[in-house]
């Protein structure tokens, strides 16, 4: 199998509230909300640059409230026309957040108002009703109070994250602010980004109130960004076996196109050989729009010792034949790359189970919510309720690298380690994509030795195919799978080739 390393792409870590509220216990003595505070304050006023009327500060009654009223006393002394709506009781403020609420009373006693003005258009709004100790719906006055900001129009600045959404793993408690901009506070959350998040944050700014990164803090989150690196550039001296040759066994009778289309993508991805292993007996033994594929029944996939990589799973169907299939796979000791009916085979027999966890070669999984749920014997809301909790579990369960597609799809290995992507758009929910996907994994672990890398690589680079094509138009209303393969395989060439000199 080729050498050849994916570099790292590059990382930012993500904290769960219980890591931010360490953080913040070891700096307990620096004035963390002040500089919440004037930090927000500053955001808002480059918001307000080109408007004029009132701003409107809602402050909640914990600690990120005390972060609203330190914002609203620095507008306040910049000749700002602020107003605070604070419906809480001032004796059970925290007493940081009542200080601040003081201080803020001390330059402008004639702006707190208890109850929304309907007649009021605001300019702009700061939410500061909540932060990350929300874990239930809030209940009026609050519940009101979100309602009125959303149906106001008004550009919203959220303090830390929208009121109402969970830092952690992106849910929305009932109701939740629909933010234009999102000021998160010493380092990203993950419910930023995932599920429900994306919907609801608008525009993501981080201040880290000059809190230095621990470096002894254990961190298992992070953001995958695009890299700025592909592959290792390829070697003149090169032939077909030098990228590795990948089985993809699939295709049974109505569902060729599955199959077909996870080939592709790991043809035009790089891979030496793709050798294609379909159910269906009467599959045509050429693809006439890829006749670089080589076509033949399932089961001779089986025999081939040469092939690198094999990918089970795209139109594989949950037939005893494929049962069978998947069975015989799982034995080999070569990296696999499970998905679709491969995971609901999985998902209702343990004895398949057992055997993914005790192989000692590389093991992909690629769930969407649904397969994810039979796979861990709950509904499907459950998982979406925590797909962290979700991905990080069969990770470990199954000891593999799993990856949960969706909003901010997450990609967890079994040491706990855990990343999550921000490319890909809602045109890529479309038949297909996922076999694509799949393809795309086969392809860059056929050319690389690191399952991680290959899976970090592939939907990084999926989503951001994705991207680029809605930008030009194509999408999102429309967008195919097969559309995104060309694209894809255009971004790995502009990163792992630079552009030649010209002399």
């Amino acid at each position: 199998m080729p050498s050849m390393k994916v570099p790292l792409i590059d990382l930012t870590p993500l904290y769960l509230s219980q890591e931010i509220r360490h953080i913040e216990s070891l700096h307990a003595k620096a004035p963390l909300m002040e500089r919440a505070g004037l930090a927000a304050a500053h955001q808002a006023r480059e918001l307000m640059h080109e408007r004029r009327g009132p701003i409107l500060v809602l402050a909640g009654p914990g600690n990120n409230g005390g972060d609203a009223f330190v914002a609203a006393r620095y507008l306040q002394e910049w000749f700002f026309d602020v107003y605070v709506l604070f419906t809480g009781n001032v004796e059970k403020l925290p007493p940081d957040a009542a200080k601040a609420f003081h201080r803020w009373q001390q330059h402008s006693p004639r702006s707190l108002l208890t109850q929304w003005h309907a007649e009021k258009q605001w300019a702009l709004i700061i939410d500061g009703l909540f932060g990350l100790g929300l874990r239930s719906e809030p209940k009026d006055p609050y519940r009101s109070l979100i309602e009125r900001v959303n149906a106001q129009g008004a550009p919203v600045l959220a303090l830390d994250l929208p009121s109402g959404l969970d830092a952690d793993t992106g849910r929305v408690y009932g109701r939740c602010i629909r933010a234009t901009h999102t000021l998160t506070f010493i380092a990203a959350k993950p419910g930023l980004f995932t599920q429900d998040g994306p919907d609801h944050c608008g525009q993501i700014s981080l201040e880290d109130l000059e809190v230095p990164r621990l470096t002894s803090h254990n961190v298992c989150g992070q953001i995958l960004t695009y890299p700025t690196q592909g592959l290792a550039p390829r070697p003149k001296n090169s032939h077909k076996g030098s990228f590795g040759s990948v089985g993809i066994i699939g295709g049974a009778p109505g569902m060729l196109g599955a199959a077909l289309l996870s080939a592709r993508a790991a043809i035009k991805m790089g891979a030496g050989r793709v050798y294609v292993g379909l159910l269906d007996p009467q599959a045509p033994g050429v693809d006439f729009i890829q006749p670089e594929l080589m076509m033949s029944p399932a089961s001779t996939l089986l025999s081939l010792s040469h092939l690198n990589v094999m990918a089970i799973g795209p139109g594989l169907g949950t037939s005893a034949a494929a049962h069978e299939l998947l069975a015989s796979v799982i034995d080999q000791m070569r990296p696999l790359i499970i998905d679709a009916d491969g995971l609901n085979l999985i998902a209702a027999d343990a004895t398949l189970q057992k055997k993914i966890k005790a192989r000692s070669a590389p093991t992909l999984l690629t769930p969407h919510p649904g397969e994810a749920a039979r796979l861990l014997q709950c509904s499907t809301l459950d998982i979406q309720h925590n797909r962290l909790h979700a991905v990080t579990r069969l990770a470990q369960q199954l000891n593999a690298e799993v990856l949960l597609k969706g909003a901010g799809s997450l990609c967890a290995s079994a040491d706990g380690q855990w990343r999550l992507n921000l490319t890909g758009n809602p045109a890529m929910a479309s038949a297909g994509m996922g076999d694509v996907l799949t393809g795309m994994i086969s392809a860059l672990l056929a050319q690389t030795q690191s399952a991680r890398h290959a899976l970090a690589l592939a939907v990084c680079l999926h989503g951001a195919a994705a991207d680029q094509l809605v930008a030009e138009s194509i999408g999102p209303i429309g967008l195919t799978a097969s559309e995104t393969i060309d694209r894809s395989r255009q971004l790995l060439n502009q990163l792992t080739f630079l552009p030649p000199t010209l002399s």
